[in-house]
This record gives structure tokens, C-alpha cells and sequence, in this order.
């Protein structure tokens, strides 16, 4: 079973506030040329959570990571 990495962990890793990071990401969703495989794969009423070493997952941390 491949490792999980859930908002919550994500947070803690980048030291960013989840309620920030949630809005983040919906907003890059929202915007498929820049986040193709993040809008992709967000399913509605889901928890944010990727599989480790994902391009999913690495496109959610440049999500929230940018100001």
C-alpha cells in the first residue's frame, strides 16, 4: 500500500496554516494549465491527501507554497 501524505502532514512539513493551505488549493483546482494533474485528481467532499512521491503531491506543494 503506497505511504499517504494528508493535509495535516503537508501543513506541518511546510509550517503553513491549513485553512490557508485549503483555500490555496482550491484555487489552483480551479486553474488547470498550471495544475493539471492536481485538478485532475481532486475528487469533491474528499479529504486533501496525496501518494507520496506523486507529481499530484508535488504539484499541491507548490499550490500552497506560493504567495
Amino acid at each position: 500500500m503506497p505511504d499517504i501524505i494528508t493535509l495535516k502532514a503537508l501543513c506541518e512539513e511546510l509550517k503553513i496554516d491549513p485553512r490557508e493551505a485549503r483555500e490555496r488549493l482550491r484555487a489552483a483546482v480551479s486553474d488547470t494549465k498550471a495544475y493539471p494533474e492536481l485538478a485532475r485528481a481532486r475528487k469533491p467532499r474528499t479529504p486533501w491527501q496525496w501518494v507520496k512521491g506523486s507529481a499530484t503531491l508535488d504539484e499541491a506543494k507548490r499550490a500552497v507554497t506560493i504567495k
